[in-house]
């Protein structure tokens, strides 16, 4: 019997009905998997492939044959808009068979919610932080809730995996699993997983069941894209190098564009003029700049406003207002965004993606690439590198365009190798086993210390955490008030902790900036961190406001919108890059392949580039004299390798090479000023990483590195090691020295 026959006849009708013609390689697999075996699934494929009705077609027809007697389907999705979209899709699907669905997260009304408490049944989809509070305030509940669960969908699983909140979705899963009495089969949907059989190990943790993974064959996809560079102010580069075939792709932008315009917006500008298109930027700084940028273009143009916004520190309506018209097709309009539009929230038929910059990951390249190309259409992006040009006495590294360098260097990662970033596992996530220890005695109220510690450190998560270490942790809560002994010598929350655990900031574990409301009239326009005093000018919503005032009790600002342009500030964006980027990026600087999505001016910028990085050997000389005893160290190593041999250098090596006016441009070079040889620096870096380096050596002295959420709640000695054994990279830092002192000796 097929897959198809298999279904359930209400499934059947629906596939009928939008005119499917036959099942894609994914659902028949998902099918097959769910169907025929007990085992977890991972279903990786591209975006818009299918996946969710892979997951969910067998799942409806089990329910459909056998309905559950409580929520018999956990679907969990990292963005509510996801869920919301979600919803709308599983609601018309599951109503042909009376199969409810429900969704639980800030913006759902609590009659909806009740509703489910009264009559638990059906799907419920919920974001990571609803399912925390669910568990921690309906704790009672949990166990007629879920009592019948069979399956656990977590849809953009790799979303997931890179810091905490991955990590408290498996402890949410695990919890939830004890709680009710159930062991639900989980299925993960991805469209870019780097370690496939890694993230299935960890899905299926503490399960007893294998995950099953399709292999598929890959069809080959067509992409458009294109990579086009400008610099900020002055003349563009220019050569003879032409790609004829991206030439006759894209035209050329036109001048029309205010006083002393960025070229690299201007032509953001042109080419998305009567399209439907989004603009990814790298943080919501530069989102609002660029919004308020295009919009001047269309004043100067006597064009109507065709830029919307969409970043997390608008308020819903702004974001919701910018998904709703994104999904009609008879609007043509662009909306500036950052990653917050990067999953997969149905926005109707996008004709074209732009970035701004290179993004920091292949993973997110590929989420933004994906989407567009819906319904039938390639996808499609355009890069938009932009560079301040170099002075004219601007020593050798700061005259590489790293940024676009960078963006070759993602787009060939995955052309040429397939190559997505594989997951980061191996992390001690003290700050998380904070949050997980509050939120497992807000939930069960009084524990043995035994009793807790055997509660949270059999969560799979945290296998690395030693029970000594637990024990420091417990003891620093007692002692700042954040847990409390009984009388009985049981634990329970402190008054301290009653302040975190009763805030509905501590359902999250992802870092939040204390955050002020802004506020135009009766109208709440999103949030902003460290307000300016009354008088001055803020950039949000792409708009500009003057500041009236300030109520810092009740954290609200009160302006008015006005004209003009000021830069916007919601906090530090950070990136990391792999390893595997860097190495691709001096391939890219001494191969001499050209790529036929790179642009005139690009092609010039990289022709001009390569050039130099020969004249200067930096892609086979990893330290380059700048003159004098002004040195400069390529690496080529991925954010955290770099972090830990820029640590290694200075508190190992700097003063047996006499080494001053350290200077880092993090993960691309490091400048200095040293006394010693070539070879004395390459012999002292061997010398010192052939001796065992205790990672917690790396950290400066009384320096408490805080990185997630919580840190600021745990000890010292915690956070520096967490940092130490989980953050710095040293068993890469130490292969690459090592290649380097085998070069030296060899030559």
């Amino acid at each position: 019997m097929s897959v198809f026959d298999r279904y359930a006849p209400f499934v059947q009708d629906f596939i009928y009905e939008n005119g499917w013609q036959s099942l894609r390689g994914i659902q028949v697999a998902a099918g097959e998997a769910v169907f025929e075996t007990d085992d977890n699934v991972l279903l990786c494929a591209s975006t818009a492939s299918g996946k969710t009705e892979a997951a969910f077609f067998p799942i409806l027809t089990q329910f459909y044959e056998d309905m559950p007697k409580s929520v018999g389907a956990l679907y969990i999705g990292p963005l509510k808009a996801l869920i919301n979209d979600q919803f709308s899709r599983l609601d018309d699907l599951c109503s042909r068979a009376d199969i409810p669905v429900w969704h639980w997260h800030g913006d759902v009304a609590q009659s909806h919610k009740n509703k489910l408490l009264k009559n638990p049944s059906g799907i419920l989809q919920i974001t990571p932080e609803s399912l925390e509070a669910l568990l921690m305030r309906k704790h009672a509940y949990i166990g007629r809730l879920f009592c019948d669960l069979r399956f656990i969908v977590i849809d953009e699983v790799h979303s997931l995996l890179r810091g905490d909140r991955g990590g408290q979705t498996l402890c949410l899963i695990e919890r939830l699993s004890k709680l009710a009495g159930v062991n639900p089969r989980r299925i993960g949907l991805s469209a870019t997983l780097g370690d496939p059989i890694a993230v299935g190990e960890y899905l299926a943790a503490g399960t007893g069941r294998k995950t099953f993974i399709p292999q598929l064959e890959h069809q080959p996809v067509k992409w458009r894209l294109a990579m086009e560079h400008f610099f900020v102010q002055g003349e563009q580069a220019q050569t003879e190098h032409e790609i004829e075939d991206v030439q006759q792709l894209l035209a050329q932008p036109s001048d029309s564009a205010p006083e002393q315009a960025d070229p690299g917006f201007g032509y953001i500008f042109e080419h998305t003029r009567d399209r439907k298109c989004l603009v990814f930027v790298n943080s919501r700084e530069e989102c609002e700049a660029v919004t308020t940028t295009l919009r001047q273009y269309c004043e100067v143009n006597n064009e109507r406003d065709r830029f919307m916004i969409h970043h997390g520190n608008l308020s819903a309506s702004y974001r919701e207002t910018a998904e709703t018209a994104m999904k009609d097709d008879e609007v043509q309009l662009t909306t500036i965004t950052t990653a917050t539009l990067e999953l997969g929230i149905d926005i109707g038929k996008l004709e074209r993606v732009f970035q701004l910059d290179a993004p920091y990951m292949v993973s997110s390249f590929l989420q933004r690439l994906g989407r567009s190309g819906r319904r039938d259409l390639p996808p499609e992006m355009w890069f938009v590198i932009r560079e301040d040009m170099a002075e004219a006495r601007a020593m050798l590294p700061e005259t590489v365009p790293w940024k676009l360098i960078q963006g070759i260097a993602l787009v060939q990662s995955y052309l040429d190798e397939r190559w997505v970033e594989p997951p980061r596992l191996d992390r001690l996530p003290f700050s998380l086993l904070y949050h997980q220890t509050m939120a497992t005695l807000t939930s069960c109220g009084e524990l043995t210390p035994a009793a807790l510690a055997a509660r949270v450190l059999s969560l799979r998560v945290f296998q690395r955490i030693t029970k000594d270490d637990y024990k420091v942790l417990l003891r620093h809560l007692l002692e700042t008030g954040q847990i409390q002994r009984t009388e009985e010598g049981g634990l329970m929350v402190g008054l301290a902790g009653e302040r975190q655990v009763n805030s509905f900031k501590f359902y999250a574990v992802f870092q939040e900036n204390e955050e002020y409301t802004v506020r135009s009239a009766s109208h709440e326009i999103g949030t902003l961190c460290m307000p300016p005093p009354p008088g001055e000018k803020i950039a949000i919503a792409g708009h500009v406001w003057l500041v009236e005032e300030v109520d810092h009790k009740r954290h609200i600002v009160y302006c008015e919108q006005i004209r003009g342009k000021v830069p916007a500030y919601f906090g530090a964006c950070p990136g990391d890059i792999n390893t595997h980027v860097l190495e691709k990026m001096r391939s890219v600087l001494s191969e001499d392949r050209s790529y036929p999505y790179v642009m005139k001016n690009a092609a010039a910028r990289l022709y001009q580039a390569r050039q130099s990085a020969r004249y200067a050997g930096i892609t086979k000389e990893p330290l380059i004299n700048l003159g004098g005893d002004m040195w400069c160290l390529f690496p080529w190593l991925g954010t955290y390798a770099f972090l830990a041999l820029e640590r290694f250098i200075k508190i190992k090596c700097a003063d047996r090479l006499g080494i001053k006016g350290f200077d880092s441009c993090r993960p691309y070079f490091i400048q200095f000023k040293m006394k010693a040889t070539k070879e004395q620096f390459f012999n002292v870096l061997s010398e010192e990483s052939e001796k065992e380096i205790e990672p917690l050596s790396l950290v400066y002295e009384k320096e408490v590195p805080l990185f997630e959420k919580y840190d600021s709640f745990l000890p010292m000695e915690l956070v520096r090691k967490g940092f130490a054994y989980g953050v710095l990279d040293i068993e890469t830092m130490i292969k690459r020295i090592k290649e380097w002192k085998t070069k030296t000796d060899s030559e």
